[in-house]
């Protein structure tokens, strides 16, 4: 299983020069499974580049959405393989309330987009799934879980040759409102996970004005993934505000953490765009 980022930002891309070395495009992660299924998570900006690489192949696409929110789906009208003829698109919507298993599309009419997506070119199909929360796409089993964060939305495991994955962006892990999936049960999800992407988007300082928004704090999801004993974790959905500086002070703090607490055998890093995993079983 090959993973790599093409964004790792929250709500809205981030410009100038103290966010190059971690990224500034919105969420989009590409996997490429051990018999060459593209799976992609998520159709943020980092859709974008992406689509030029996918657009050399003429392969199915299978792309797994945790939610609707702007910087989850914005990249998909100018995704490239989505205008070649007759190329496979296969959407998975989130677990959204209410349910807007279309909305990738119907951003694309009206006065928010100048082409209707009626006049894109690929194959594109819905997988709906009826109920399921365990199916399998190329080589690898899917399951999904709902994430904590308004409106809803999915979390999805993908165990690929006995390597395991879990995308849970867009996830409060202590949130004000009912949880849809509790610390306990996410603990039991990440289950001998190999690779954890979860979100990390706020700071301490962001609390408690942000506190119901829909993301965790840094070091909440620092103890998840360590509680969790997954091997390696990605920090993901970086804030706007968070510089490259911010971002590596950060990391500073988590590895005196883990300096500290040796009992936590873990590879804690930021995601950053470009950035590329290769888990072996």
């Amino acid at each position: 299983m090959i993973v790599t980022f093409y964004g790792v930002r929250g709500s809205m891309p981030a410009v100038g020069a103290e966010f190059t070395k971690y990224g500034g495009n919105t969420a989009c992660v590409h996997i490429e499974l051990t018999d060459g299924t593209d799976i992609v998570l998520d159709s943020g900006t980092g859709i974008v580049p992406l689509g030029e690489k996918l657009a050399q192949k003429d392969t199915p696409i299978h792309l797994l959405l945790t939610h609707n929110h702007w910087d989850h789906i914005q990249g998909f009208p100018f995704f490239r393989p989505a205008y070649q003829q007759g190329r496979q698109i296969q959407i998975t919507p989130g677990l959204t309330e209410p349910k807007q298993d279309t909305a990738i599309l119907e951003q694309m009419s009206a006065t928010w987009f100048p082409i209707s997506y009626q006049q894109l070119s690929a194959d594109i199909r819905f997988s709906y799934l009826n109920g399921q929360d365990n199916w399998k796409i190329g080589s690898a089993n899917i399951s999904r879980t709902k994430i904590n964060h308004p409106g809803g939305g999915s979390a999805y495991l993908i165990e690929d040759n006995g390597i395991k994955l879990a995308y849970i962006t867009d996830n409060e892990l202590a949130p004000p409102y009912p949880q849809e999936t509790s610390y306990n049960e996410w603990l039991s999800f990440l289950q001998s996970v190999d690779l954890l992407i979860h979100d990390a988007q706020y700071a301490e300082q962001d609390m408690p004005f942000k506190h119901g928004w829909g993301h965790s704090v840094i070091e909440q999801t620092v103890e998840l993934a360590c509680q969790a004993k997954v091997k390696q974790c990605a920090l993901y959905s970086h804030d706007i505000s968070r510089t490259d500086q911010h971002i590596d002070r950060q990391l500073i703090a988590i590895d005196q953490y883990l300096t500290e607490h040796e009992e936590f055998e873990i590879d804690i890093f930021a995601a950053a765009e470009g950035m590329v995993i290769e888990l072996n079983g």
